[in-house]
């Protein structure tokens, strides 16, 4: 039997997880639930998996969550320092925990060497080198839960890197692929959040319809495999059904193909290398009928730009991107500054801060504390 550990159970990754570990409750035992503040969440996963420990961010909540699993056999604890001890010791954990607040309780699962499923992009774009040391060091196996980066992980021949001509990460192109520049001032969180093909989070949702999701994703895409940047690409696939695809110097091109849910990739890094079933229905490929490619248009969303700046020019760059742009949404989905201003606001804090790049996870730390500072900052004296 699998120990598991869920940093982040309560969200929509979370709970697809815990939907895939509790079909199979001979094949997996839970070690450890963690949540922000969601304790009514986080009380019921424990209660249905019988989890050991459950742990909520937000110290507060820690009473109420006593008196919910009151009765059972779980532990609980609260605050940041018991969220990083909750994240060691297990066999595979999943990595959910949205933002720069995952990178922590990430490096803490890294450092007790098992498999650490990544599906916050922030470790890996905010300390991508100091994650990839950490995982060398302790033996631990990172593997992607993204979509976009589990179906690249598919088709990638780890053996032969330099059989890899480019890797094409596909994205939907979210709710506002074919509105005008103009059309898009008036977007409200509402109509951000609703993402045509998943399912997902509040601040998931927003960074696909700025294409800032995609933007991450591209760093991430650099991060894990072994192709130079320039050779990763970005099309818009308005089916989402084929999650990304591997280019071969001899022409052949490998795509993996599945259904716009998460427990497809999920179920993946679960079961790896061995696979297991899930409950979606197999592909039917005639009723989909066709599959659409477009380019992106960096014009709209400028935030593929930004990215790939970022990328390129390492240091605390991608740091800084991040934290700026988690504050930029968090600002937006509160209705204090309009979409569009989600990526000036984004550019202008990479304009006014270039600390020297980080070495340690706590300069990484500080780096991203700063650059929050400077967004808010910016956006209390208006963005133009």
């Amino acid at each position: 039997m699998r120990s598991v550990t869920v940093l982040g159970a309560t969200g929509s990754v979370g709970t697809s997880t815990l939907d895939l570990v509790e079909r199979e409750p001979e094949r997996f035992s839970v070690r450890a639930l963690t949540a922000n503040r969601d304790v009514e969440g986080l009380a019921a996963a424990a209660r249905r998996t019988r989890a050991e420990l459950a742990v909520v961010a937000d110290e507060s909540c820690l009473p109420a969550l006593r008196e919910a699993l009151a009765g059972t056999s779980t532990r609980v604890a609260g605050g940041r320092d018991a969220l990083i001890e909750a994240a060691a010791g297990a066999d595979w954990t999943m990595a959910a925990i949205v933002g720069c607040a995952g990178l922590e309780p990430v490096m803490a699962a890294i450092a007790g060497g098992g498999t650490v499923v990544l599906a916050n992009k922030e470790p890996l774009v905010s300390a991508g080198e100091l994650v990839l040391a950490a995982a060398r060091a302790s033996g631990a196996t990172l593997l992607p839960a993204d979509s976009e980066h589990n179906a690249i992980f598919q088709c990638f021949d780890f053996d032969r890197p330099d059989r890899v001509r480019r890797i094409v990460l596909t994205g939907s192109g979210g709710p506002f692929r074919d509105w005008s520049y103009d059309a898009m001032r008036g977007v409200t969180p509402d109509q951000a959040v609703a993402h045509p093909n998943w399912s997902m989070g509040a601040k998931i949702s927003v960074d696909s319809a700025t294409m800032f999701n995609k933007g991450l994703e591209l760093i991430e895409a650099a991060r894990l495999f072994p192709v130079p940047h320039d050779r990763i690409e970005v099309v818009i696939h308005r089916q989402s059904v084929i999650h990304s695809l591997v280019d071969y110097v001899d022409g052949s091109m490998l795509a993996q193909l599945g259904a716009s849910d998460m427990r497809v990739p999920i179920a993946h890094t679960l079961a790896w290398p061995d696979r297991m079933a899930t409950p979606m229905p197999p592909l039917d490929l005639v009723a989909l009928g066709r599959l659409d490619f477009e380019a992106p248009d960096e014009t709209r969303f400028p935030a593929l730009r930004l990215a790939r700046e970022a990328l390129t020019a390492g240091g605390a760059r991608p740091a800084i991107l991040n934290a700026a742009n988690e504050v930029a949404v968090a600002a937006f989905l509160a209705g204090r500054i309009g979409f569009l201003e989600i990526a000036a606001i984004v550019a202008d804090t990479l304009d006014r801060y270039d600390p020297p790049a980080p070495v340690t996870l706590d300069a990484v730390l500080a780096v991203d504390a700063a650059a929050r500072v400077r967004t808010v900052e910016r956006m209390k004296d208006g963005v133009a």
